[in-house]
């Protein structure tokens, strides 16, 4: 089998449109992405003209843009989107509907969400000159409302997102687990569940497990949060993948997670690692994670790579153009309120969140060479999207001769064992 390259970017949420001829340094970035034959993006954003209501829940900010900058994200030269993630049902099930329309019309082939959860789970096909490249989308980042529903024999399915629920156990000592079931007893929190047991619609916990607030807690002999992924979920992915590996030569899951392990936002839920693995195991070739706005490490698990968050693409989610009521209800601000002053309030005028994160500000493009069916060699191209420029410029990407996003990359991975080598602005990782 000749040699396929691949190249994965991180979440784009785009609300601009690309300027005439470009920007300083487009070409470069849109140069590099054209060498290689599969080139990967995940649009974190809507593109509608209103054409589906605002949902109750956002993903943080109601993203939609006009379909007109899916033009423009194109000539970044992009041919593989994963659109499941926390945005995807900004405005329900119209505003994803007409997305999905918008791209069908301008040929942007995407996985991760459908018309119902068959097709929110099937692989989509890329046909390369050397071979055939499959790519599920997945999110684990959404409201329960979100995911897609299954057809029965005589109603439709729901539109939404192929979703991977997450099972989560909070085991607590004794001493814990005796105060928070006084305090189920005290306030009769789970009396609607008791009575959905009583009736039959719901099976009872058994002993040693207690429902407190819709969290399950485990007696046990420390105190501790363990998070897995959904059984249910895990065996329609994996028999997705199974499928795609039948047809076609090359496989890759695209998961948008922004789950930590903890208050540090760089290191992926345990349920992330093992989802990631389960899937190299299923039969996928590369895991490319996103999510979290910010890189996450590198890990090679049985010779394929995982990218835990490659990060931020383009990211403009401040020049929105409109919001609905609630964005603004939820802030105590009038219903008259513009949307840049919203973006000034949230970010307390340009002085907290993430405007002032540099990691939300720097990435990288991960390239891959892949031959004989096996990947061999990933480059790593460092971007910047320029932290403290005015609202009006920042989020576009250019590749930086600052190698520090590079060496900050090499210290996530290293957590994995997985090292970089670092040499006239690019990383590599030698696989064979």
């Amino acid at each position: 089998m000749a040699k396929t390259t691949f190249i994965a970017t991180g979440d784009a949420f785009m609300t601009r449109r690309l300027p005439e001829g470009g920007y300083p340094g487009f070409d470069k970035v849109r140069d590099i992405i054209a060498q290689h034959d599969v080139r990967f993006n995940n649009l974190e954003f809507t593109a509608h003209d209103q054409e589906g209501y605002p949902s109750a829940f956002s993903g943080g900010t109601w993203a939609m843009a006009e379909p007109e900058i899916l033009d423009d994200l194109k000539k970044f030269g992009f041919n593989l989107y994963n659109t499941a993630n926390n945005h995807s049902m900004d405005y329900c099930h119209g505003g994803l509907l007409a997305t999905l329309e918008h791209m069908r019309q301008r040929d942007m082939l995407a996985a991760g969400t459908g018309e119902n959860l068959f097709y929110a789970s099937a692989p989509a096909y890329l046909d390369t000159p050397n071979a055939r490249v499959a790519m599920l989308g997945i999110t684990s980042s959404f409201h329960d409302s979100d995911i897609a529903g299954n057809q029965s024999l005589n109603v439709i399915g729901r539109p939404g997102v192929n979703g991977l629920r997450v099972d989560t156990t909070y085991t607590v000592e004794k001493e814990y687990y005796d105060a928070l079931s006084a305090v189920v007893d005290k306030t009769v929190m789970n009396a609607g569940k008791l009575r959905s047991i009583r009736n039959g619609y719901s099976m009872p916990l058994p002993e040693g497990k207690l429902n407190f607030g819709g969290k399950i807690f485990l007696l046990g002999d420390e105190t501790a949060t363990h998070t897995a992924p959904n059984a249910t979920d895990m065996a329609r992915m994996e028999e997705h993948i199974h499928e795609a590996r039948r047809q076609a030569d090359y496989v890759l899951v695209s998961i948008h997670a922004h789950q930590s392990k903890a208050v540090d936002t760089t290191e992926p839920a345990d349920f992330v690692v093992e989802f990631a693995h389960r899937c190299i195991e299923a039969g996928a070739d590369a895991v490319l994670g996103h999510g979290p706005h910010e890189l996450r490490g590198i890990e090679i698990y049985n010779g394929k790579p995982i990218f835990y968050s490659l990060g931020n693409f383009i990211f403009q989610a401040d020049t929105v153009r409109l919001q609905p009521a609630e964005a603004y209800e939820n802030k105590k601000m009038p219903a008259g309120t513009m949307t840049g002053e919203l973006m000034d309030f949230r970010s307390k005028n340009g002085t907290r969140g993430y405007c002032v994160q540099e990691n939300i500000w720097r990435s990288v493009m991960a390239g891959f060479t892949a031959e004989d069916g096996e990947i061999t060699e990933i480059k790593l191209y460092p971007i910047d999207m320029h932290m403290g420029w005015k609202r009006s410029t920042i989020g576009w990407p250019e590749i930086t001769d600052n190698d520090s996003v590079l060496h900050h990359l090499a210290e996530l991975s290293a957590r994995y064992g997985t090292k970089l080598d670092i040499a006239d602005g690019v990383a590599t990782i030698k696989l064979k």
